[in-house]
């Protein structure tokens, strides 16, 4: 049986984890199971997640399979982004130099701050009365 030959790499954004995994192919692109289209609405979004592949010049010669859970859709976006560059990277180690330079492999650590006892929110208090 002959073995499926694929590529994986893992991004991670907020809380979102994305799947990726990187097929030689035409280019296929499915997200959960959804066409890229379909689950990525906004335009920016689409931009995000295909900003990798566009950096690396590989359009096209990929089917991308991702499995993306948690946080909001622009923050799957951007995690599915640094999936690709990590399975690119496994692909083409050669590639670490130009991903490097375009910040494609920095994760970005900003998470939501947690709420503190005592105050309404993270930073906001509780009304203060003097009387």
């Amino acid at each position: 049986m002959a073995d499926l030959v694929q590529y994986y790499g893992t991004g991670r954004r907020k809380s979102a984890i994305a799947r990726v995994f990187l097929r030689p192919g035409s280019g296929g692109f499915t997200v959960n199971g959804k066409a890229f289209d379909v689950y990525f609405v906004t335009p920016a979004q689409r931009v995000a997640a295909k900003r990798t592949l566009e950096t690396a010049s590989m359009n096209g010669e990929f089917d991308i399979v991702t499995t993306v859970k948690g946080g909001g859709v622009n923050s799957q976006a951007d995690a599915v982004k640094m999936g690709i560059a990590r399975a690119l990277l496994e692909f083409n180690p050669e590639l670490r130099k130009v991903m490097k330079a375009d910040g494609l492999l920095t994760r970005d650590a900003r998470i939501k701050e947690r709420k503190k006892y005592g105050q309404k929110g993270a930073r906001k208090r509780f009304q203060f009365s003097k009387r």
